[in-house]
């Protein structure tokens, strides 16, 4: 009687602890896919617009810094060389603070130049003293007059708050970056013509 009372309580405590072990692999499952769905409830909740916004500010920001720092190098002007380390050390900063909200959204941004810039940065590459100026410049216009209407545009149209708000904070540098471009810009266009020879008939006399 007493080797059944034993047997029987040991089974009872082997049962308990199986439950146990299967209520511990069901609860870190939950665990697991309670993970998973944090990490991708941002980015499902962003509408397309968004997440199109926060994907060529990304590219737009990498891009301004690889030219600036191009600039920095290569430009002849002080005050090319100026505006390119203006805009390494002010789009850095506006890409850090897009990659933290883009991690807390689960918003997968992308990390390398794009084909079209890439190309762009080898043709300013294969330029030298104020035809290089000239040209980084009359990018540095068009770019950042595309950029002030695309945060415009987001920093009142957005439906992500926190993305809003960044295209509104980060608006006014973009602004004046545009008016330092274009102050900048008809300097060095005047210098490239400047230092051309004459053409027509003027020269052949």
């Amino acid at each position: 009687m007493k080797d059944f009372i034993r047997t029987s309580l040991m089974a009872a405590a082997l049962a308990g602890l199986v439950s146990l072990g299967a209520a511990a692999q069901s609860t870190d499952k939950s665990s697991d896919q309670s993970s998973s769905q944090a990490c991708t409830k941002g980015f499902s909740q962003l509408s397309p617009a968004d997440q199109n916004f926060a994907k060529k500010a990304a590219e737009g920001g990498l891009a301004e810094v690889e030219l600036g720092k191009l600039a920095t190098e290569k430009a002849s002007s002080d005050d090319v060389k100026k505006f390119g380390q203006r805009m390494v050390d002010d789009h850095s900063k506006a890409n850090d603070q897009l990659k933290l909200l883009a991690s807390q959204k689960g918003i997968n941004l992308p990390s390398d130049l794009n084909p079209k810039d890439k190309a762009l940065k080898d043709r300013l590459s294969k330029r030298n003293g104020p035809e290089f100026d000239r040209t980084y410049m009359k990018t540095m216009v068009r770019d950042h007059t595309e950029d002030v209407a695309e945060f415009k545009k987001e920093s009142t149209s957005g439906k992500d708050d926190d993305l809003k708000s960044f295209a509104s904070q980060t608006l006014p540098t973009l602004e004046d970056h545009l008016k330092q471009a274009k102050s900048i810009a008809p300097k060095e266009d005047k210098q490239v013509m400047s230092e051309k020879p004459p053409t027509g008939r003027t020269s052949q006399q």
